[in-house]
């Protein structure tokens, strides 16, 4: 089933933060650090510098994706957080999020998309998304995170 991505709502944390608190991958420091930027969004959809999409099935939220301007560039765009309940993965969910947030990006004059992440075994499922999405390795920060766990920037070129 297609789902129905809109933006978010207070009445969807909730359901966001269940969904990141089993997501595995997440940590609690990462759950928090998600849990403050939609608090940020919330309390100030327009001045954040935020937007998220909620996607929906069956009027059930399963999954969202957070992004952004990045600061001090020009058309230069973070996609900062993105999830899919772990039992709807696999279900074209995340590659709608994707899809929507990028065609908004472009419609604002974007031209670039980054995301950053992880090198830890339990992101590789999270790479390969992002490689199947068009995105390209960009950067490598070695040991950014924790000794051994690099910092990966991934980009697309939207323009």
């Amino acid at each position: 089933m297609k789902p129905k991505i809109r933006p978010m709502t207070s009445k969807d944390k909730p359901a966001i933060m269940q969904i990141l608190q089993v997501t595995p991958e997440f940590t609690l420091g990462e759950v928090a650090v998600a849990e403050e930027v939609l608090d940020s969004y919330l309390n100030d959809t327009s001045g954040s510098g935020y937007h998220v999409l909620v996607a929906e099935v069956n009027s059930s939220v399963v999954g969202y994706i957070c992004y952004g301007p990045t600061p001090l560039t020009k058309g230069t765009w973070d996609l900062y957080w993105a999830a899919v309940a772990p039992q709807k993965q696999g279900h074209g969910i995340g590659r709608a999020l994707f899809a929507l947030a990028e065609r908004k990006i472009k419609e604002a004059q974007g031209r670039l998309a980054l995301i950053e992440t992880s090198t830890k075994p339990e992101y590789e499922r999270t790479r390969r998304f992002h490689y199947s999405q068009g995105y390209q390795l960009a950067c490598r920060i070695a040991d950014f995170y924790a000794p051994g766990d690099d910092k990966l920037i991934f980009q697309k070129r939207l323009s």
